[in-house]
Order: structure tokens, then sequence, then C-alpha cells
């Protein structure tokens, strides 16, 4: 686990070019303490940061295969490394270590771009080869591990952060303004674009190829539903129980200790049975705060308590919160105004005292169906079911324009298409024209849904439920909850892995019909079916409370109320929003007569970000 950056171009000094790349290694330090590598050549610059997890000694990088040739650096863990490693040394390759970045260069040069494919893990990873002047790399098939890149008047930029590239002398720093609508809608960019102009995320499944300048991206993995109508649901709660089970034990794989975070979900629960099964002392990791109502700790300790897991603790407090929110948006890269990330933080924090590596539950929502909205799709797939679609539409049309009654909005949603009424597209303003007059100026930005109607049209022959989690897995679950999960934890040198997020696991989640994933009333429905049988009823049972934090209460004390108006009143607001609706939404909130804390972050998140990116332009103390 490491962080990885360089550059490419079609000629340079390798003086020059060590001494910039290292420079931008130097920017992501904490991703990788243990150690650092450089390879240079006349066109192109390598830079790693090293975490050691497997094979210490042996598995430094750059590293290269017997003949110099190709050069490698890699963030991430291959979990089926030893398998491959074998059928490698079975079609004639030599290995000099037991690390799974070798595996990577013998791959490729078995197998050459069909090596993505036979990987099982999270990574990044670039291949320099000398002899043909080829670039390769890619990107897990979820997008666990980020990748970075800058492609503009010859230079080609990468990394595992945006930050490493400020660094080069070459890149043209500019804020993409134009995207700044969707950013407060939705509080992440829906695509490959980022809020720094030219500068995009390979997505993931894909991979690239920089040859003389010219750059290529393709996808080597589609994700694909491929329903199993025949098994029973006991049959996949048996299916889900021992393919965890093996998932859980690739994941554990490593020569330094393992740990796990714990919530008071099933997803966390489950990973932490399970690994309590094999290592009955693993150490588990929780946060909560001192305003018992937010904290999720009773129950963690609690259950850790059952299963005799060791429980390590910690607790956050509004003046740490607030302190630590600006150091965060450093980490982040990218304005982010999730609340969630700032416990995730303290966590990561907490943890890296005892370990290097724990285990997380992300990723089980998406794929097994446990958010609430994919119960209300169901709602609608039975009302499209049910009613003509020209009569929906009329019924929808007549409610609109009906003062407020109860169902309203379902029959005016039901009128929607699923990408229409797609709630993560104005998760922060219900309306856009409310957002519009909190800006400066008019961007003629489309409604914020538009961005995720092409997600919706490549899955538009399967049942609503089964939409929504197909663009979760390309959206939100990408570019929020992986995003934030990699920079907490690497931000505090701690790698942090998600045995849910597996190919196994996703061939099966692929498989079950949607009446187990979510009904009516339920969700995730195989999957705590199959928790019930190995974790204590109370917890299978529990509702999902991701983690909810105090903050709507603390926008209302007079310390933090001035914090934000400070930030509400000056320089970087009065540049892009207007000042006064601002300041409406934090005093409506303090004053008790509106709930704007969402809206709120948004904005204060994003100044916060700018002042450091775009204003101070120096890394906050407190990161070296």
């Amino acid at each position: 686990m490491c962080g990885i950056t360089g550059f490419a171009e079609r000629n340079h000094k390798a003086e020059t070019a060590r001494r910039i790349v290292k420079g931008m290694a130097d920017l992501i330090t904490y991703r990788g303490p243990d150690g650092e590598g450089y390879y240079v050549d006349d066109q192109v610059a390598l830079g790693h940061r090293r975490l050691s997890i497997i094979d210490l000694e042996g598995g430094k990088q750059p590293m290269f295969n017997e003949d110099g040739s190709l050069v490698c650096i890699f963030n991430g863990e291959i979990y089926n490394f030893q398998t491959l490693r074998e059928e490698l040394i079975a079609a004639g390759h030599t290995f000099a270590t037991r690390s799974d970045t070798e595996v990577l260069l013998h791959g490729y040069e078995q197998w050459g771009n069909q090596l993505p494919g036979k990987l099982r893990g999270m990574f990044t990873f670039v291949i320099w080869d000398q002899k043909t002047k080829t670039m390769f790399g890619a990107r897990d098939i979820f997008g666990i591990k980020p990748f970075y890149y800058y492609n503009q008047d010859g230079l080609f930029l990468f990394g595992s952060e945006i930050k490493s590239f400020l660094a080069h002398p070459g890149f043209k720093k500019e804020l993409n303004e134009e995207r700044l609508p969707e950013y407060l809608s939705i509080e992440y960019i829906p695509n490959e674009e980022t809020m720094f102009k030219n500068v995009y995320k390979l997505p993931s499944g894909c991979m690239f190829t920089w040859e003389n300048g010219e750059l290529t991206v393709e996808r080597y993995y589609e994700i694909k539903y491929h329903v199993d109508d025949s098994k029973s649901l006991e049959e996949w709660e048996k299916i889900i129980t021992d393919t965890f089970a093996e998932s859980v034990a690739a994941h554990q794989i490593a020569d330094v200790e393992v740990g796990c975070f714990l919530s008071s979900g099933v997803d966390s629960s489950f990973v932490v049975n399970e690994v309590a099964k094999g290592t009955p002392h693993v150490k588990s990791f929780s946060v909560g705060y001192a305003e018992e109502k937010y904290s999720e700790l009773p129950y963690a300790q609690e259950f850790s308590k059952e299963i005799g897991v060791p429980s390590i603790a910690n607790k956050v407090d509004a003046e740490q919160f607030f302190e630590a929110n600006r150091l965060i948006q450093w980490y982040l890269d990218e304005p982010m105004p999730n609340p969630a990330e700032v416990p995730l933080y303290f966590l990561a924090q907490n943890a890296r005292k005892y370990v290097k590596v724990v285990l997380s539950g992300e990723g089980a929502d998406e794929l097994f169906g446990g958010y609430p909205m994919y119960c209300q799709a169901v709602h609608f797939m039975d009302y499209e079911h049910k009613v003509p679609k020209a009569l929906r539409k009329a019924a929808g049309a007549v409610a609109s324009k009906l003062p407020d009654f109860k169902g309203k909005n379902f029959l005016v949603r039901g009128a929607e298409e699923p990408w229409q009424r797609y709630m993560r597209a104005n998760y922060v303003f219900l309306d856009p024209a409310e957002r519009d007059r909190c800006l400066k100026k008019n961007y003629h930005s489309p409604r914020p849904e538009q961005f995720f109607k092409p997600y919706f049209d490549k899955v538009q022959g399967l049942d609503e439920p089964t939409q929504l989690q197909w663009v979760d897995m390309h959206t939100w679950m990408l570019y929020d909850i992986l995003l934030k999960a990699d920079r907490m934890s690497m931000a505090n040198s701690l790698e942090l892995r998600v045995p849910f997020l597996d190919r196994n696991m996703l061939d099966v989640a692929l498989s079950i019909p949607q009446k187990y994933r979510s009904g009516k009333e339920s969700t995730k429905i195989a999957l705590r079916g199959a928790a019930m049988k190995q974790l204590p009823e109370s917890v299978a049972h529990r509702k999902k409370l991701g983690f909810p934090v105090p903050l709507n209460d603390w926008l209302r004390e007079d310390k933090y109320y001035n914090m934000v108006k400070e930030k509400f009143t000056g320089p970087v607001a009065e540049k892009f929003f207007n000042v006064d609706e601002i300041m409406r939404l934090l005093d409506d909130h303090k004053a008790g007569k509106a709930k704007n804390m969402t809206k709120i972050w948004s904005f204060y998140s994003f100044i916060l970000w700018y002042e450091l990116y775009f204003v101070n332009t120096q890394a906050p103390a407190g990161i070296y």
C-alpha cells in the first residue's frame, strides 16, 4: 500500500526530472512513510512512497523485471497474487521477491493488457516499458484505489492524489469553475472530471496506455448483472456466508497485524465476527461523540464484548471536528462536504496507533441493496407495473398543481423516469433554483440529474432498484464512499481493506434476484439473512445509521456559527457566492427556522478547500 506519482513527456533532462518527481512524492509522504523510490530516464519519471505490508524487505519500488526493461510502481494489494505467481512460475518466469508487485511485472510480460482482468484486489499501477517506450496502467474494478491524470501540452502527469501535481512546474492549476453547481448539488462531480481543470479520474475498471505523447483509455471490466432465479433465499444466504468467509481470509493476507473498523451496523459487525473466528484477539476500532444520541459506541462496544473482541474507541468533540475539517479538505484534494469523513479521519488516526491494516464494511449497501431509496424504488416499480405510463404522467401533472397532500410527491415522482427521480442528483438542494440563487453568476448548468442519465441509459433494461444499485456503484460509491475511505485512512498511513468489494463477492451480488436484495420495507434481505445466522439478532436487524454527527446542533452554537459566518462573509465567498443568500441559510439554521446543515457544510467545505489550494497554496500545519 502506497502512494504513486510521476510524469511522462517526449523528452526531458533526467537530473531535473528526478528533482521534480521527488517533490511530487514528498507531497504525499503520509501515504507511504516507510520508504521512497524513484526511476527516471529521458522520457519518464516515476515516484513511489511505501507503506510496508507484504514482503517488508523485498517489496521495494520501483521494481524491475529480470533484464530491467520493465519498471513498475503500484498502490494497493493483489489478493490472488500467490495463485498468479504459481501460474507464472509454471510458465517459466523467475521471481526474486515474495511481493505482489513482482506478479504485476511478470504478469504484464505474460499477458500484456489482459493482466488487469486477471487481478483480484484493490490497485492502481503503472508499468513503463523501456524498450517500446510505452506506459501502461490500470485501476481496480471498483475504484477502491485512486488514480488521477493530467494530459496537456505534451505533459502527462499521474498520481494517487492530485496534490502531487502541484510540485510540477508544467502543471497549470486552474479551478474547474463550471462544475461548481454540480458540486453544490451532488457533493462531488459524477463523472471523470475534477474540480481542477484538465485533471481527470481514471474510471474504475479501466486501463490506459501512453505512447509518444498519445494517451488511450479503455475499459477492461464491465459490471453486468446475470441474475440466477433458480436458488432459494436460504441457498443465497449460504453462498454469501461461504464466499464472504473466503474473501475475509484473502483480505487478511499481510506481514503485519490486521484490525477492523466497527460501527453499530450489520456490515462491519459481519466483518469483525468473521475475522474473529480465525483471530480471536483481533482489535476492533470504533468512534463516537460525547453527545450520546449521536454515538454508535454503546452498540459497537456491546457487540465486541459479546463476541470477545477487544474494543478500542475514541470520541470526537466539536472543537476537534471543526479544527480537523480544514486539514481534511487538504487531504481530500477536492472539496467534499460529507461530515462522515471527519469521524472517519479520527477513527483511522486512533487505529494507526495499534495496527497498519484494517478491514471495513464499505460496499455492502451498494452490492446487496442496503439503502432505503432502493425500497422506495420497489414501490415505484410496483406502481409502474399496475398503472399505464400515460395515466401516471397525467396523475403526476395534476398532482404537481395541487396543494400539498399525502402521496403528492409519490404521484409526481411516479410520472418521472428513474434517472429524473434519482435522489443523489439533488442531494443538497432539492431545487436547483435555490442553489443558483446562492451563486454569484449564472453557469447555465444542466439540471443535476442530467449528469446521471448516461449511467441509467446503460442499464435501462433492468428493474429500477437494480438500476439504482448499478448507478450507485459507478458514482456514489466510487466518488464519495471509497474516496473518503482511501483519503482518511491513508492520511494516517493506515491501509483500509474492503472485503465486500471483492470480485467473488461481486459475482454473487450480481446473481442474486432483486427480491432478495431489497423489498418495500426491507434492505439487504439475503445479506441480513446470512448475518442472522452468524450475529446476534439485534445486530442483524439494526437499521443503518451511517456515521451520524451532531453538526446540525453545533452550527447553532455561537462559537461555530461565528466560525462559519467568518468564511461566509470573507473574500472567497464574495468571489463565488451571493453572500446574503448563504448567510440567510446560516441564520435560518441558527434560529431553528430550517435544517440547513447539509447546504451550509457544502459552501463551508468549498471555501476551506479553495483557500488551501488557490489562496494560501501551502499545506496546512500538522501534515508532516
